[in-house]
């Protein structure tokens, strides 16, 4: 007879998670101030952020976040390569730890969690984006904290105290405010967060029609997702306390000593900013659009030319293997949360498929791939629950098993990740103007 109870709870793997963030840590910290001067979009970052610490407005057409810890770490540590790349270093470190964590939560399975830090350690993207003073970074860290936040009260509510569900749910809610004033990219997913807790509240309640139903709605505390929060509660944390935040990250301009705002005034900005975004439309060499980076066909060069002694390349560009075998990986993941009722994969694929179809639909003329680092983000979750699946296959294949198969996927994306350092990392490519050639595998990655 089949032994029908339940498997006993994984061993929670943060050990080893820690392990793979210090390995990163390690990979973004190194030569970090190389190049020693200001590349690719360093050149509108940097000096808003010098701007900003003199009062003056510059580069309006982003919120401020981002240029506030530019600001705040050349004021700490002085105005230098390394400085200003620091706070996307730090963000980008604490982001890939909070992606496992938020994994770890969601999952509750312990390959599935290892897995994810490997393949966002080696999907080029997290790791270039770690590495310069643009402020992609400091939105995607921030976000990846809240997201680690909501996971942990969504699997521990009831078991953990009252007080502390509630520290998780205000952190998460000032990351989401603090990603939200680096980049707008973070929308589609504080929207989701927002929708999910109102659709998994008010359905159990649904069933029951009536005006006494919808207050107890309201009311109710032990109920999904979060036990001991209501409704009106989760909405403040997840809602309210994101854009008073937001709104805050503002403050700098109510003080500027050239067209300064009034604090009503920094409402009415938001239209501005959007105008001044859709104002750019001179076409780019490098732009691309959302289905080119599905497919990873079109890079960007952030820089090769002769700096620091010799030859230096930075390509942003996807893993070759694991961004392609991310979308089937996405697609099982969607029948996975549909068909098997698995929560944790649904939720990693509406987080792709609601952040990049924000590309997909806002109309912006010029887009580039560094767009894609949260999709990306989110695309390596799907592709760790895939591999997780198969490594937990019970069949036994003719010539090679699931678990090898699982192994193997990894340890291709270590492998590829390893051949292209040197051109994603800085690294000196000699004298030889032709060196870009060995990694150049799509004419779009030209």
């Amino acid at each position: 007879m089949p032994d029908t109870r339940p498997a006993p709870p994984e061993q929670d793997p943060i050990r080893w998670s820690l392990a793979l963030t210090l390995v990163f840590a390690a990979l973004v910290f190194w030569h970090l101030g190389i190049p020693s001067k200001i590349y690719f979009d360093e050149v509108h970052y940097v000096p808003a952020a010098r701007k900003l610490l003199a009062l003056l407005p510059a580069n309006p057409e982003h919120p401020l976040v981002g240029k506030e810890a530019i600001a705040a770490a050349i004021a700490l540590f002085g105005d230098h390569p390394l400085v200003w790349r620091l706070p996307s270093a730090i963000m980008g470190t604490l982001g890939f730890f909070a992606f496992s964590r938020a994994l770890w939560f969601a999952s509750g399975r312990r390959f599935a969690t290892l897995a994810g830090g490997v393949l966002l350690l080696t999907d080029f993207s997290w790791f270039v984006e770690s590495r310069i003073a643009m402020l992609d970074m400091v939105m995607a860290g921030f976000g990846m904290i809240a997201l680690w936040q909501v996971a942990a009260v969504v699997r521990l509510s009831g078991a953990e105290r009252l007080a502390i569900t509630r520290a998780r749910l205000a952190l998460a809610g000032l990351c989401l405010g603090l990603a939200m004033g680096a980049k707008w990219s973070i929308l589609p997913v504080w929207a989701l967060l927002g929708v999910g807790f109102v659709v998994l509240r008010v359905r159990p309640f649904s069933l029951r029609p009536g005006q006494e139903s919808f207050r107890h709605c309201l009311e109710a505390t032990d109920a999904a997702p979060v036990r001991g929060i209501t409704l009106i509660e989760g909405l403040f944390w997840l809602g309210t306390l994101p854009f008073l935040t937001y709104w805050l990250t503002f403050l700098p301009f109510l003080f500027y000593h050239q067209s300064a705002l009034r604090p009503l005034d920094i409402i009415a900005w938001q239209r501005e900013m959007v105008t001044l975004q859709a104002s750019v439309t001179r076409p780019h060499p490098y732009q691309s659009v959302w289905w080119q980076w599905m497919l990873n066909w079109r890079a960007i060069w952030y820089l090769y030319e002769k700096v620091d002694g010799g030859l230096r390349g930075i390509l942003l560009v996807g893993n070759p293997f694991t961004m392609l075998a991310g979308l089937p990986a996405w697609g099982w993941c969607l029948w996975a949360g549909l068909r098997r009722q698995r929560g944790e994969a649904l939720a990693l694929a509406l987080l792709y498929a609601f952040s990049l179809g924000l590309w997909a639909v806002n109309g912006k003329p010029v887009q580039f791939y560094y767009h894609y680092l949260l999709p990306a983000a989110f695309l390596m979750g799907c592709l760790a629950l895939a591999l997780d699946a198969l490594w937990r296959h019970p069949g036994r294949w003719r010539w090679v098993g699931p678990n090898t198969l699982a192994m193997g996927a990894l340890w291709l994306a270590v492998g590829l990740f390893a051949g292209f350092f040197p051109i994603i990392s800085g690294m000196q490519l000699g004298n030889d103007w032709n060196s870009f050639e060995a990694w150049m595998w799509l004419r779009g990655w030209r």
